[in-house]
This record gives structure tokens, C-alpha cells and sequence, in this order.
């Protein structure tokens, strides 16, 4: 069981780059970079709704429940 990110596919939907949305959103690309990878153990409600508003979508377009992996 898994929760995927699909933070590359909003940020490819919107045309924007990882640095561009770290700056948006006041997180380092190091830190961007752990969540897009899906290596982050736990995510702030606050920066979910960063990337929310920044990416002008939901939480359900950046994260996915799989029961495969």
C-alpha cells in the first residue's frame, strides 16, 4: 500500500518548474524535490495547500492511494 504524488504530472499540466513552485510557495527545491520523489514520510497541511493554490488544483490531483505497491 502506497500514497503516490503526482506533483510532476500538475507541474508538467501547468507549465511550471520545480523552482518556480518552491519559490511560490517559500520551500526550498531540496525540500520540492523529497515530495515530488515521493520519499517524504508526511506532508503539512499547510504546504498541501501551498502547492494547491500555487498549482490551482486539489489535493486528490496531487495525491493517489495504490494498494498495489
Amino acid at each position: 500500500m502506497a500514497i503516490l504524488v503526482n506533483l510532476d504530472r500538475m507541474l508538467e499540466k501547468r507549465n511550471m518548474k520545480s523552482s518556480e513552485l518552491a519559490d511560490a510557495i517559500n520551500i526550498t527545491t531540496a525540500n520540492l524535490s523529497i515530495l515530488k520523489t515521493g520519499k517524504a514520510k508526511a506532508i503539512r497541511f499547510s504546504t498541501l495547500e501551498a502547492i494547491c493554490e500555487a498549482l490551482k488544483c486539489q489535493p486528490g490531483d496531487l495525491l493517489e492511494y495504490s494498494s498495489e505497491l
